[in-house]
């Protein structure tokens, strides 16, 4: 508890500190770049470096402030934890990786950040010990290993630059069309480990398992850290990426954005589906940067922080009341008995919706028009605003399941926001910034407004998906008999959407099926039989018997090994003598 006080006041004394230089820096247009040799061999050099810009310091600001909200809502989420105290300096450490990726722009030394956030994960994702959490982690871990690798990759083609700080090259590849191969790969490289870090097609499988881990931990990862380092960093690199890159970003970015929106309407788990809206906003993000305009995914990248860490706390809060209980289908009527979450928990899914002048409006309707002024194929507008309209549906009836439906606990269940009044503390201080933050953004970092020329049919046309999302979501939830009689009459398709496009299937079983097999076959048939028959227990029987032979010979005939013994010896040194 001690620990979590100290953590929470020390985190919101730095966040308010970040948020007035990212102010003056903003107001000033200052950038610092401070860069300390600490190698220098062969022409290549190893430097630490820090890149302090308003963007820097806006993002350590939200981490920090969202992290001390998450560590005051753990005192209380986590009390009866024996090893509390293990727990918060884990925390700590996930936060510290997180500042090292956000200052720096040296491939080395995001390095050491990104690999602290993949191993610091993999901790905290196991914390339960048990079977599930365990894959999970296994799963969360090997995934982010892959974007580790392509990092160590890009650090070593950056080696026939003599520099491993890739900001210097990006406005040389933005202006030079014979761009070097080695350089392209480079960034090949980098958009590979952002995409397994924001669990982007096909490296999504991981984002819902790691629900394993408790609740403040995946409003953490899933708000303002791991998942938004990936987007961070492509944010950094944008403008130089290419044509061809960008339109590959665009693809995925829809697909994953499409596949996490359905997956969503079919969930029963409540923390599975606020992590699947995560997965959808992800994509959100990563289309809108596709298309050029990185400040717009930054502004949404920061908003999306503060609604998904109040949802996940709010669904902690209610998850702590059932009894570790995660199965809306069992909730209910919960608007009753616990106002304050339920206020707080339909404040932030509206904001996930886009409602009118709460935060998410400000940069998703603006996301919605601006691609809309672009000049795309009709699919990619059809997958965007569908996806658009699933959000509201998975969140109405989320909202539904949990808030508006009939009671279905039993008669001697209590619950009150009273039972968790910490945790209620910090839910609140998050839901003030989720309701303002997003027309502060709009008023003050966005430098030139956005010359929005639409006619009224595509002006009205987010409006129309979301009303469509909304007709669905309660359809899906008031025609409960047809709905059910649906899912069973098309079971392989309703599995195929809920598992994600069998994408946990690929990227788990599919590779490692085999190895798993012949790692089976060769422990079994190599190891346990050839090598052990002429290997270790072949040689030592041969052994065993060649020394028993031995035995018997000379423990039974004394005197005619001594006479044959003396003939060898005798003929050994004549032929000596022979033919010298």
């Amino acid at each position: 508890m001690l620990y979590c006080m100290i953590f929470f006041f020390s985190f919101l004394f730095f966040s308010f500190i970040c948020f007035a230089l990212s102010m003056m820096f903003l107001s000033k247009n200052l950038l610092v770049f401070l860069e300390l040799g600490v190698l220098d061999i062969l022409g290549i050099s190893a430097e630490g470096v820090l890149y302090l810009d308003w963007k820097t310091f806006l993002f350590m600001s939200f981490v920090l402030f969202v992290s001390s909200m998450i560590l005051n809502y753990s005192s209380e989420y986590m009390i009866s934890d024996k090893t509390l105290k293990r727990f918060i300096f884990l925390m700590i450490m996930f936060v510290c990786s997180m500042m090292m990726l956000i200052l720096n722009l040296n491939l080395v030394s995001i390095l050491i950040g990104w690999d602290g956030l993949g191993l610091v994960s993999y901790a905290l994702v196991i914390y339960y010990q048990n079977v599930k959490s365990n894959s999970a982690g296994m799963l969360t871990a090997l995934s982010n290993r892959i974007g580790d690798a392509a990092i160590i990759l890009a650090i070593s083609f950056s080696v026939n630059f003599s520099s491993f700080n890739f900001i210097f090259y990006l406005s040389w590849t933005q202006f030079n069309e014979n761009v070097e191969d080695l350089m392209k790969m480079v960034l090949v490289l980098i958009i590979l480990a952002a995409m397994t870090k924001s669990a982007q097609l096909p490296f999504s499988s991981w984002l819902p398992a790691a629900m394993a881990a408790p609740t403040p931990v995946s409003s953490l990862v899933h708000s303002s850290t791991l998942v938004t380092a990936g987007v961070y960093f492509l944010i950094r690199v944008s403008e130089a990426l290419s044509f061809v890159m960008m339109e590959f970003l665009l693809i995925i970015s829809l697909l994953t954005m499409f596949m996490a929106g359905l997956a969503a309407n079919f969930e029963y788990d409540l923390k599975k589906i606020i992590a699947l809206s995560t997965l959808s906003q992800l994509g959100l993000m990563m289309t809108i940067l596709s298309l050029g305009e990185s400040n717009l995914a930054f502004m949404h990248l920061l908003i999306h922080a503060l609604f998904k860490a109040l949802l996940f706390m709010c669904a902690g809060a209610i998850i702590h009341n059932f009894g570790d209980n995660q199965d809306i289908r069992y909730m209910g009527g919960l608007s009753v008995n616990l106002p304050l979450t339920s206020a707080c928990m339909n404040i932030s899914n509206f904001a996930l919706c886009g409602l009118p002048f709460l935060s998410g409006f400000y940069s998703k309707d603006l996301i919605a028009e601006v691609l809309s002024m672009q000049n795309l194929s009709i699919l990619v507008y059809f997958i965007f605003y569908f996806s658009i309209g699933l959000t509201v549906a998975y969140s109405v009836r989320l909202s539904y399941y949990v808030f508006w439906s009939e009671v279905k606990s039993l008669p001697l269940s209590s619950f009150s926001d009273n039972n968790n009044w910490g945790m209620t503390k910090s839910m609140l201080g998050l839901v003030v910034l989720v309701i303002f933050m997003g027309g502060i953004f709009s008023w003050v970092f966005l430098e030139v407004s956005y010359f929005i020329i639409l006619p009224v049919f595509m002006k009205l046309l987010t409006l129309f998906f979301i009303i469509l999302g909304l007709i669905l979501g309660i359809e899906l939830v008031q025609m409960e008999f047809f709905y059910k009689n649906l899912y069973l009459s098309m079971k392989k398709i309703s599995l195929f959407l809920v598992g994600m496009w069998n994408m946990p299937i690929i990227s788990t079983i599919g590779v490692n099926k085999y190895a798993l097999y012949m790692g089976k076959m060769y422990f079994s048939v190599l190891d346990q039989g050839w090598f052990e028959y002429y290997g270790k227990s072949g040689i030592f029987n041969l052994m065993k018997t060649l020394l028993l032979n031995i035995q018997f010979i000379f423990s039974t005939n004394h005197l005619k090994m001594f006479f044959t013994l003396f003939v060898i010896y005798l003929s050994f040194w004549l032929s000596i003598l022979l033919f010298m």
